[in-house]
């Protein structure tokens, strides 16, 4: 296999064009922060990210798709690369594909393959692809060389994307590849529509199974050259019982294009070229859209005017400049900013816009067309990840993308009467479990956005937290939840095996309590009682005995036997959602000093929590502990465990490599924990709008504020000395406590941090 050189703009001289910009205009270096960005991290350690062009929240991303294709690179669904289009391992690449997912653990999407080629007419992947060698990523671009000889480059707008080929001369090929890709369909329809463009549909969806959520994305492709001749190939099924075994047994069949339409699985369609002279290029330009053929055409003409590669480049480039100067670092080390860079960059880019330019997108979980009024329409939420980080992060930083999320959210409701759980593209998943989106809203709402329409996303919450469990989507086992205060063991699946009901309930309480939280704000004092109330049914779980939270049976007993350490593997432990008792057992963050007081005192609480630590429990990549590090400053004197480890944890689970971040991104959660953790404070509970303290990993952060919403132009927090935490300033006065609302954090405006 050929080794790959990777370049990702951090070389010795942009390090020297820094300190340059250093002593311009401050405008001009607010725009530096794009040149720490490693689209590469990620790409390994099940992370699933890729290094492809994209905009911020863009609903259109180019990936390199490396992940099938050649002996040296199978791809199988238990192979670490089974969800993303790219990971560093592989060097064979089969094209670029057209909206992917970033970070999701389940495969979906990454399709529409377009792929160059050189010599005689090739259709068969296995054949046509290529290894390659000098990749190049930054935001916004990626470029790579073929062993083939050509230079293939992507960039992207917000609904399309132009690449560009270089080819070494001689006959050329211009492929697009409508059978392969991550989704579990593989129906499309193409159509001629002249010597240079084609249009069609793709069909995806089935994410993590599903087979409610299918959907179609549209398409319109275009080439810059004229081809010599062009058509269509189809793959052809084995016929005998013996040859089905094969996946790879069928053989092509190649169309020339006068019948000007094609539908089927595994199809695609082809240019050809003659004669290209050496160093000739031949863009592509795509434009999708999930609502019609018609609108993916309008997007790429509203958004690109003619074959001009570099201004669209350009116009990513400084896109991304604008998001990434919003936080400003000044001292740490160079690994440490491209890590805060690169995390930063990833939490923005889901969830993305759906609408189209025109406003339409589909509506949720309908064939109907909806038209978006006053905001985008975003997708892609996975919010049992993002609830607990991301949303406070673009909250602080960019309120009004939050809150057109949040009025997306609620339009979601409207539209089919229940709020999200994991959409995608206008379809409901039911991935994860929980009812995520009432701490997405009551959190948003509570850190002071409230240009949406709180009392329908209300209405829907009574709905989700009071309708019982045969006729609630949300919440199927609350039958038991509401009248126990748990939920039994088999009550929802009717076996234990593959039962989640404590990660169930765990969810539930959560959610209540943010719940409750809003009730209280509404002047509705009597539904904050008892969602309240509601939220401290974790209790029901303690067992005295093993100091723990326990599955119970039906007959309410504590199931025996009992392994807390069963599952930490990242299998599913009877009653436990990808993990262990241990990885839940703290997942109690809206009533932590009360939990501590039921486990016997804060003395007991605080050891048996450092064991998470000590002993290897603790798993970063799974939500329900990454917080966990930040419960020890909830009590005085033990503040300085959680400085300690949250340094540890960024120095042990997130680098500069392929592999550094601590396994699926989670649409950006992964990324939102080190982001927080590195500026020195984590919102610790959602639905609550506190953060805890950490010292910060730089000297000085500086956060450009919406004055809008927040009041003010910035927020400046600086660090001196280095080492555990001796003193604190808000607002240049003295504070002792390590847990600040979002709103004292504002007004202070400044917060100093005195080190050892």
């Amino acid at each position: 296999m050929c080794g790959k050189i990777r370049i990702f703009v951090q070389t010795v001289s942009t390090m020297k064009k820094r300190l340059l910009m250093a002593a311009l205009l401050v405008s001009n270096a607010l725009h530096a922060q794009t040149e720490w960005v490693n689209p590469f991290i990620g790409t390994s350690n099940f992370g699933a990210c890729n290094p492809g062009a994209v905009t911020p929240n863009g609903l259109m991303s180019v990936s390199p798709f490396n992940v099938m294709g050649s002996s040296l690179n199978t791809w199988d669904k238990d192979s670490r690369w089974w969800s993303t289009p790219y990971v560093e391992e592989n060097s064979f690449f089969t094209g670029f594909t057209h909206v992917n997912l970033s970070g999701v653990g389940c495969p979906e999407l990454g399709s529409l393959l377009t792929m160059p080629t050189t010599g005689p007419l090739q259709v068969d992947y296995h054949i046509y692809g290529s290894e390659y060698k000098d990749e190049v990523a930054h935001p916004g671009y990626y470029g790579v060389e073929l062993l083939s000889g050509i230079k293939a480059e992507a960039t992207a707008t917000t609904r399309s994307s132009i690449e560009r080929f270089t080819f070494p001369g001689g006959e050329g090929n211009i492929l697009l590849n409508l059978g392969e890709g991550l989704t579990n369909e593989s129906g499309a329809t193409v159509r001629r529509v002249s010597d240079t463009e084609i249009e069609g549909f793709k069909l995806m969806g089935t994410f993590c199974y599903n087979r409610n959520a299918v959907f179609p994305l549209y398409f319109v492709l275009r080439v810059s050259k004229a081809p010599d001749a062009a058509g269509y190939w189809k793959k052809q099924r084995p016929m005998t019982a013996e040859a089905a075994w094969d996946a790879d047994a069928g053989k092509y069949k190649i169309y020339k294009d006068y019948s000007r339409e094609l539908s089927g699985d595994d199809i695609g369609y082809w240019f050809h070229y003659d004669g290209l002279k050496a160093g000739e290029e031949v863009l592509v330009q795509m434009g999708v859209s999930f609502v019609s053929i018609d609108n993916a055409r309008r997007n790429l003409d509203a958004e690109q005017q003619g074959f001009a590669f570099e201004r669209v480049r350009r116009q990513a480039d400084a896109s991304w400049k604008e998001h990434l100067g919003r936080v400003q670092v000044e001292g740490g080390s160079a690994d440490q900013k491209t890590i805060f860079y690169t995390a930063l960059y990833h939490t923005l880019i889901h969830p993305n816009i759906l609408n189209d330019v025109n406003g339409e997108y589909p509506l949720m979980q309908s064939p109907g067309i909806g038209k978006a009024q006053d905001h985008d329409r975003y997708t892609v939420f996975s919010l049992w990840d993002t609830y607990r980080n991301l949303h406070q992060l673009m909250t602080l930083l960019w309120p009004q993308k939050q809150t057109a999320m949040v009025r997306s959210m609620i339009d979601q409701y409207r539209e089919w009467g229940w709020m999200p759980k994991w959409e995608l593209y206008g379809r409901e998943t039911w991935t994860m479990e929980g009812d995520p989106a009432i701490c997405v809203i009551a959190d948003t709402w509570l850190r002071g956005l409230r240009d949406f329409d709180i009392e329908t996303a209300y209405e829907a919450f009574l709905k989700s937290a009071d309708t019982p469990g045969a006729q609630n989507l949300m919440r199927p086992d609350n039958d038991p939840y509401m009248e126990r205060g748990y939920i039994p063991l088999g009550w929802f699946a009717g076996d234990f095996s593959g039962d989640n009901s404590v990660s169930h309930a765990l969810e539930y309480y959560v959610a209540d309590y943010a719940l409750s939280r809003l009730a209280a704000d509404l002047g509705r004092p009597k539904d904050a009682a008892r969602f309240y109330e509601r939220s401290l049914g974790y209790k029901n779980y303690w067992s005295p005995a093993d100091k723990c939270l326990r599955p119970r049976l039906p007959d309410g007993s504590f199931l025996t036997p009992f392994d807390p350490e069963d599952g930490a593997d990242f299998t599913n432990a009877p009653g436990f959602h990808e993990g262990s008792a241990w990885n839940y057992t703290f997942y109690v963050p809206h009533d932590v000093e009360g939990y501590a007081e039921l486990m016997g005192g804060r003395k007991v609480f605080t050891k048996k929590l450092q064991r998470v630590f000590d002993e290897g429990l603790y798993d970063p990549a799974n939500e329900p502990d990454i917080a966990y590090a930040y419960l020890f400053s909830r009590f005085r004197g033990e503040e300085w465990r959680t400085q300690r480890l949250v340094s540890g944890l960024l120095e042990k689970y997130y680098t500069t490599k392929e592999d550094g971040i601590p396994g699926n991104d989670d649409v950006g959660t992964m990324s939102a924990w080190a982001v927080f953790s590195m500026m020195g404070f984590y919102p610790d509970c959602p639905g609550e709008p506190y953060y805890t303290l950490t010292a910060p990993s730089f000297d000085e952060v500086e956060i450009r504020l919406d004055p809008e919403y927040a009041g003010r132009e910035s927020l400046k927090l600086t660090k001196t000395g280095v080492g555990a935490i001796v003193s604190m300033k808000l607002g240049g006065r003295p504070i002792r406590k390590y847990r600040l609302s979002h709103d004292e954090l504002l007004n202070g405006g400044s917060l100093e941090f005195k080190c050892k």
